[in-house]
């Protein structure tokens, strides 16, 4: 299979955010197109899973607007022109991602999945191996991942959940709160998408909110300058320890953002224990109690999207992986961007700019002093 493999020195895997972000910095840093020159010194190829541009965003619910959206940073160099707060970010994302592709041709091949990457060799500074659906197999001298979380939603395990003979779905499956009009729903989770999603549905149907632990609401308001420099860092001293992957409200806390203030409002922002098992009918209380629903919101979250990893022995025995910066501390070739301190979308420009230069520092006769003009400092 290896013999058959297209070359390229940096595979990115996602053009989403950061693996936009990646490209962008690698087109920038002199790599050019493994599709279109193929024998070139430095190549870079792309890999999509979704079939047009937007990354996960093209799937998000249709209710999550640009107004109550957690915030989207510019991609480089690329400022966003400003739209209607009411639009749809499923909308207004992709189509901003698909005038940066525009702006800024890269060699993305799509739809694509991965299926898993593995060594060629035992050799540290030897090639990987890409095995795609669609695009073949590729070697290569590194991976950019920015697969991100949306194709790895956590559902936790509750007794008796396959004897529930209403609707189960997850967040990634909701569409919008009409569609559980006069219902009885319980909704699961304690993140900005449960509280959001909570909102909604508590103006057409009867809601329960259930978490694992009780919500933390910050009463002064979230101050990036502060708050936000102290989360990251203590993101990064995780990620550096190898502890698993945690939400980012863990982190954070929660905002009192407006579709909180009203759900409070409205009398649906309180908080139940976690129910012990589910019936047919209902859940049950931790108190013992049954509670009949009609349908259950696992607005749980996600983890990081990486099993095509897996054969990488990549996690430790408590199931995390340790870095340091964007590369896998046991396995430098390997990048993870848009995950941990990068989740958010500007940190995960960032970390696209970080990784390209890490892999220029690996390369061979490459260092930050010979490898080309740096990106200039962009603004929003």
């Amino acid at each position: 299979m290896a013999d058959n493999a297209r070359s390229a020195t940096v595979v990115v895997i996602g053009a989403g955010q950061a693996g936009l972000s990646a490209g962008f910095h690698l087109q920038r840093r002199g790599f050019v197109s493994a599709l279109d020159e193929p024998g070139a010194e430095r190549t870079f190829v792309m890999l999509d899973a979704n079939p047009e541009p937007g990354g996960a965003w093209q799937h998000r619910w249709e209710s999550l607007t640009m107004a109550t959206v957690n915030g989207i940073f510019d991609l480089p160099t690329f400022a966003r022109t400003p739209g209607s707060d009411d639009e749809p970010s499923r909308d207004a994302v992709p189509r901003y991602f698909a005038a940066f592709e525009r702006a800024h041709p890269l060699p993305i091949v799509r739809p694509v999945r991965v299926l898993d990457v593995s060594r060629v060799d035992a050799d540290p500074r030897g090639e990987l191996l890409v095995r795609t659906d669609a695009a073949g197999v590729w070697r290569a001298g590194a991976i950019i991942n920015a697969t991100g979380t949306w194709n790895h939603p956590l559902l936790p395990s509750i007794p008796g959940k396959e004897t529930f003979l209403g609707r189960q779905l997850h967040t990634r499956d909701y569409v919008s709160a009409e569609e559980f009009a006069g219902q009885r729903v319980a909704v699961v989770g304690g993140g900005i998408s449960a509280v959001q999603q909570l909102e909604e549905i508590s103006r057409t149907a009867q809601t329960f909110w259930y978490t694992r632990r009780e919500p933390v609401f910050l009463e002064g308001g979230f101050n990036p300058e502060v708050e936000g420099r102290t989360t990251i860092a203590k993101v990064i001293a995780d990620v550096e320890a190898g502890e698993p992957a945690s939400s980012v409200v863990s982190y954070t806390g929660l905002g009192w953002s407006s579709y909180a203030i009203a759900a409070r409002d409205r009398g649906a922002l309180v908080r139940r224990p976690m129910f012990t098992a589910i019936e047919p009918d209902g859940v049950r209380e931790a108190d013992g109690t049954l509670t009949p629903v009609d349908a259950i919101l696992w607005a749980t979250g996600f983890r990081a999207d990486l099993a095509h990893l897996d054969p990488l022995g990549l996690r430790n025995e408590r199931g995390g992986i340790t870095m340091r910066g964007t590369q896998v501390a046991d396995e430098p070739r390997i990048h993870l961007i848009g995950f941990g301190p990068s989740q958010s979308t500007v940190g995960a420009n960032r970390a696209g700019r970080d990784a390209v230069r890490a892999i220029e520092k690996l390369e061979p006769g490459q260092s930050e002093r010979t490898a080309g003009p740096r990106e200039p400092a962009v603004r929003r």
